[in-house]
């Protein structure tokens, strides 16, 4: 009996340590609203094995217009937290963002206003209606600048869904791709779900994240790292997997 327990807690454990997008930093945006509900999703992720956690809450335009003025006083309030938790106390966490290719983002990366991950490692989102026009100029202009942009969950631009070689492109031009574990456990569709996993057979998934905003997201996530086709997909994914390489 004992083996068997042991068994089933390893399967609910990832096998990376670095969870590179969420939305677990408290009152900025649509993810966490306090910092209690900030403290309940990190042990969440401890219990999945994660002890890095890089807080991508979203820049967006008109709703989210976050800046480091108001990310950095909400990091520093949960930073002060988790220290004083001492369940948790360990666990590592770096400030970014989710940014959305928009107006808002035009000016800001114009001041100089983005908050690049460990390693210079960027997060950039796309419109769900449309790819943006001079995607390719934009990527190009901050691998110039010494970033590196990771696109934040591929699979869920419906417009990808049947322009496949456009992807290709973009990962061929040394684009990371970031895929969420919510779509591979089909939480936003079949049609996500295929492309996500299209992305895996093609090896084309630099990094894996939660997108988690609260802990709807993180039951879904459990259920799936515990199932069988969780299990039988790692093999495909291990080997490719970035998330705990991205370091200063």
């Amino acid at each position: 009996m004992f083996n068997i327990f042991h068994r089933k807690k390893e399967n609910n454990q990832l096998f990376y340590n670095t969870d590179v997008h969420c939305h677990i930093l408290p009152g900025v945006d649509h993810g966490s609203q306090d910092v209690e509900q900030s403290i309940e999703m990190l042990r969440a992720e401890r219990d999945m094995g994660i002890t890095r956690v890089i807080l991508t809450s979203h820049v967006t335009a008109e709703t989210f217009e976050n800046t480091p003025d108001t990310l950095r006083p909400a990091f520093e309030i949960l930073k002060q937290a988790v220290a004083e938790t001492e369940d948790i106390s360990h666990m590592q966490l770096y400030l970014s963002a989710e940014y959305r290719m928009d107006e808002f983002w035009d000016k800001q990366y114009t001041l100089g206003n983005q908050i690049a991950m460990p390693g210079n490692y960027i997060l950039m989102e796309n419109s769900f209606h449309q790819e943006l026009l001079g995607l390719d100029e934009l990527l190009f202009d901050l691998k110039v600048k010494g970033y590196k942009p990771i696109l934040a969950h591929p699979e869920r631009y419906i417009y990808y869904a049947q322009r496949k070689q456009r992807l290709e492109q973009l990962h061929n031009t040394g684009t990371k791709f970031q895929v969420n574990l919510l779509s591979l456990a089909g939480y936003f569709g079949q049609h996500c779900r295929e492309t996500a996993l299209w992305l895996v057979k093609h090896g084309m998934v630099d990094m894996l994240g939660s997108d988690m905003h609260g802990m709807e997201h993180v039951k879904v996530i459990q259920d799936y790292i515990n199932s069988k086709e969780w299990r039988k997909l790692v093999p495909q994914i291990q080997g490719h997997i970035i998330n705990d390489l991205v370091r200063d």
